[in-house]
């Protein structure tokens, strides 16, 4: 058979087709050509050697960007293109005069009426375009605003007043001068009747109602700390002790909450007077920052601590130098600000970038209070 032929079965066929024998029933392939009949073998796999180091991890494609990564990337450049339209608007325009810092160098000058700030050879100058002059005797408050404004990185930066609170407050001290000396004290009455409606609302006053004991078997942890008008009027006595003995003896101060009131209770007439020309009668950088001290701590009375403590036109009414564990600093005058506050903080926890924040915020303030009013000679 020439034409047909029957092959081994490891062979391996590319064509061909097959016909049965009626005999025997043995099938034949016709047509078919024997490409090899080698058996394979397996491949020899050699083990890896080279060491290096790992492919860098995949980056996401632009169409796969988690959708709130965009959402606040949008948001951000919205946010600097409204920004740039308000310098525009505002005469400002695009150009670097406002973004960039036009002073290298910042420097306390004295002079003949006192201590002037220089951006290199440029005068610190207030709004109303008058040198910002400082006593002589307060070159630690020179000093601060000369750090204030090497902190700055731009000239747009001196438009925010958190940025510079202590330029600000000279600046309003000065203006309290300004108007005394015209002979108007139209600043000083306003602050006047500003700062007395905080004494019918003395936040070292409101003293909360005495705790209700948890009926049996209810008790919480509450009933093992010390309460909260405990805390207050610890902390308020000595303070209306010392204020009622050396700044205005005589007065009689109240709380201004009866148990189980929320109406305030006004304090007497004769220590509203009594107050009120004390208040009236202060020096203009004590003027100034005693307002901050009331805004800062929502009361008077602490306030009025603070700026004894520290003014050095106050020094007669403090006597004796007492020992430094004595004196009510900035963390004293603090802790009365925010007694209430640091009492539930305690208890239930602190919220991340509110309470800290505004812990660090009061005495900021407050310490800008103490640099106002005293001086080399206090």
């Amino acid at each position: 058979m020439s034409n047909q032929s029957i092959l081994p079965n490891s062979t391996i066929l590319t064509q061909g087709c097959f016909s049965r024998s009626a005999s025997s029933g043995t099938r034949y392939l016709l047509g078919a050509r024997r490409l090899h009949s080698t058996p394979t073998n397996e491949a020899t796999i050699s083990p890896v050697s080279i060491i290096a180091p790992p492919p860098p991890a995949p980056s996401p494609s632009a169409e796969n960007v988690d959708p709130r990564v965009a959402r606040r990337r949008k948001q951000a450049e919205l946010l600097k293109r409204g920004q740039d339209m308000r310098d525009i608007a505002g005469g400002k325009g695009s150009g670097t005069a406002m973004t960039k810092r036009f002073w290298k160098h910042v420097h306390v000058k004295s002079v003949d009426d006192g201590l002037q700030i220089h951006l290199d050879k440029r005068p610190l100058r207030r709004p109303t375009k008058d040198i910002l002059t400082i006593p002589h005797n307060k070159p630690h408050l020179a000093s601060a605003i000369v750090l204030e404004w090497d902190l700055l990185v731009s000239a747009q930066q001196a438009l925010r007043h958190h940025l510079i609170p202590l330029t600000s407050l000279v600046s309003r001290a000065l203006d309290i001068v300004d108007d005394d000396a015209k002979g108007e004290g139209e600043i000083r009455a306003n602050l006047v009747q500003t700062m007395m409606r905080y004494l019918d609302t003395d936040s070292l006053l409101c003293w909360a109602p005495e705790p209700v004991p948890d009926p049996p078997g209810y008790e919480t942890h509450v009933g093992r700390v010390e309460s909260l008008r405990s805390i207050q009027m610890r902390t308020a006595l000595p303070i209306i002790q010392y204020l009622t003995e050396k700044v205005w003896p005589g007065i009689k101060i109240i709380p201004v909450l009866d148990p189980g009131s929320i109406m305030p209770v006004p304090q007497p007439q004769m220590t509203k007077d009594v107050i009120r020309g004390w208040v009236a009668g202060l020096p203009a950088f004590e003027l100034a920052g005693l307002e901050r001290a009331v805004l800062a701590q929502k009361g008077l009375l602490g306030a009025a601590r603070l700026l004894v403590e520290w003014s050095t036109e106050l020094v007669h009414l403090r006597g004796d130098v007492r020992p430094e564990s004595e004196r009510f600093g900035v963390e004293e005058a603090a802790v009365v600000a925010s007694l209430e506050v640091d009492w539930q903080t305690g208890m239930w926890g602190a919220v991340e970038d509110t309470h800290d924040v505004e812990r660090e915020d009061v005495r900021r303030q407050l310490g800008s209070v103490v640099l106002l009013v005293s001086g080399v000679d206090g």
